[in-house]
């Protein structure tokens, strides 16, 4: 009995080997044809699969039946083991899934371009004039980035005002700046001409500009951790350090799920002690910007210095996600507490979650400006080159007003400012706010006007009532309007400046900066869809800009030469080139 019992075992173990090995054997020529299969269905399969080595197995004598009932079983387990090894080997391991781009949450405020107005019907023109120049930075990243910048983060006007120009300071400072104007022919319209007022104010020195009692404050969430983000905001704030003195007093608050203070006011001589503050910060958490935009107002309101520069600059990529986040309660926010005396600077930052459109309306609403930064040389521009226009305000609420003669002027347009419009009655009403002018600020307006008698882009009214000759303004073409107030003044003040016929010049006579202003005005119409301006493309341009280079120590009208022809050479159907980062 111990003897049938002995090779009853011996049996069943051999019968379970064998088994397994088969199941081995077909499982191993199943497998050498499934990396074909496996490619199709997005696997990766080991080329080289493990295989077990051979197991020996050492069968006893039938005179000790439990002994070699219990080798048996030692011998089938470690073949099993070995048998899920190798299909552990033969296991599909699943291709990382592909990359995925962030989602472009970028936002920009939509206007559609000014339209064309008849002079019979609607002569006067009335807009709030626009210091802002963060357009055209933000308009010069995409193209440095191989991208057409979207048509509403194109505002003309303030690709315009990006750029110097020649215009003359006022002679003395009872009045805060000057006004210039020059009349041509338009370029992109053999049937129109082009009138510029142009707008320079005073200039003060450094060491000319008064005290200031800045708050710096920073976003140090999580989206900006990015190079372009959070270092190169740093490094910007560096080199506003390097600017600041004695009389300055410069504090920092920060904000990201929530706000705190990490730099008390502190004199700017100690540049040290600032340095240390900006270098500690770090990016993380989320963005509650109007938590910290109320702690920053209130720091400086806090050590407010009369009669100086009380400004908080904000330092962001505007992707406010906590608290406050409603748009319009951000604006109403900022509205409300410029009545402090307090300004607001915007400096934009970053891409893909870019809030243009806050970042504008907050610096509007805060009485500031607004800029976006893409680079250091932009810093540098910003907050070194440009330091007491960006901070010390020698003129608010400026708005212009023009009247066209019905009896010269067919149709006109304003060119860009579609964000600026007023009504016509807001012009004398001193309690509408208005943009303000910088220490050697200078604004550049453009109008396209159709003489009476050429072929303009609106036909006459079958009913429109018979033309009248004016009693006053005999050869004028317009009369032009200003209205200011001193920075601590509440009551407006007004200048006339009319537009002779006769200082109308011929194009080849055309200012170098008239030129090149031009030259801008068709881009930025251009990256809009160009509906005004007809044929006039980037050759064109390129062309009317290198005519207007004039005096160019920094290289930016250069500059944007080369951007012209960047968007050529990104644009369907122009002649190709090789797309390359601007230099300057």
């Amino acid at each position: 009995m111990k003897v049938f019992a002995h090779k009853c075992t011996i049996v069943t173990a051999t019968a379970l080997l064998s088994a397994c090995a088969a199941q081995r054997d077909g499982e191993r020529e199943a497998q050498v044809q499934k990396p074909a299969e496996a490619a199709e269905a997005n696997v990766v399969v080991l080329s080289n699969p493990i295989t077990p080595p051979p197991v020996a197995i050492d069968i006893p004598a039938p005179s000790n039946a439990p002994v070699a009932q219990a080798e048996a079983t030692a011998a089938i387990r470690t073949e099993v083991a070995y048998d899920q090894a190798r299909k552990m080997s033969f296991a599909p391991i699943m291709a990382p899934p592909p990359f995925a781009q962030p989602a472009n949450t970028e936002q920009y405020e939509h206007h559609s371009d000014n339209p064309v107005h008849r002079a019979a019907e609607q002569p006067v023109s009335t807009f709030s004039i626009d210091v802002d120049t963060g357009a055209y930075a933000n308009v010069r990243r995409f193209l440095n980035d191989g991208q057409m910048p979207p048509q509403d983060a194109v505002r003309v006007e303030e690709m315009i005002n990006y750029f110097d120009y020649q215009y003359s300071p006022p002679d003395s400072r009872a009045t805060p700046f000057k006004v210039a104007t020059e009349l041509t022919h338009a370029p992109w319209n053999d049937q129109a001409w082009l009138l510029r007022i142009g707008i320079k104010g005073f200039e003060v020195s450094a060491s000319e500009r008064p005290p200031a009692n800045l708050v710096f404050l920073i976003d140090v969430s999580g989206s900006m951790q990015s190079p372009d983000k959070l270092p190169l905001l740093k490094n910007a704030f560096r080199l506003l350090t390097d600017q600041l003195t004695a009389r300055d007093r410069v504090s920092m608050v920060v904000y990201a799920g929530s706000s705190g203070v990490v730099l008390e006011p502190t004199p700017g001589d100690q540049k040290h002690k600032i340095r240390e503050a900006i270098d500690r910060l770090e990016a993380g958490g989320s963005t509650n910007g109007a938590e910290g935009i109320e702690r920053a107002y209130q720091l400086a309101k806090s050590a407010h210095v009369a009669k100086g520069i009380n400004r908080v600059v904000l330092a962001t990529d505007g992707d406010f996600n906590v608290g406050v986040v409603d748009f319009e309660a951000l604006v109403d926010m900022a509205e409300r507490q410029r009545a402090s005396g307090v300004a607001l600077t915007t400096l934009g930052f970053g891409t893909g979650n870019y809030n243009d459109k806050l970042l504008e309306r907050l610096a509007d609403a805060g009485n500031g400006n607004y800029s976006y930064v893409d680079s250091l040389s932009e810093a540098r521009k910003v907050l070194v080159s440009e330091l007491s226009s960006t901070l010390f305000t020698i003129a608010k609420d400026v708005k212009i007003q023009v009247e066209f003669n019905p009896a010269e002027v067919a149709e006109y347009r304003l060119i860009g400012y579609e964000n600026r419009m007023l009504a016509r009655e807001d012009f004398n009403n001193d309690k509408v706010d208005a943009g303000d002018i910088g220490a050697g600020h200078r604004i550049t307006a453009l109008y396209e006007i159709v003489p009476a008698g050429a072929k303009g882009r609106v036909d006459d009214l079958r009913y429109a009532p018979a033309a009248t000759k004016p009693t006053a303004g005999r050869g004028e073409i317009a009369n032009v309007r200003l209205r200011y107030k001193l920075p601590d003044g509440e009551t407006s003040k007004l200048l006339e400046y009319p537009i002779a016929r006769a200082s109308l010049v011929a194009a080849d006579r055309m200012s170098p900066d008239l030129r090149f202003a031009a030259s801008v005005a068709a881009f930025g119409q251009v990256l809009r869809g160009g509906k005004y301006t007809g044929e006039f493309g980037y050759r064109d341009i390129e062309s009317l800009a290198k005519a207007g280079l004039g005096d160019d120590p920094e290289g930016y009208r250069r500059e944007f030469v080369s951007l012209v022809k960047l968007a050529q050479a990104l644009t369907p159907g122009e002649a190709t080139q090789k797309v390359g980062q601007v230099n300057r």
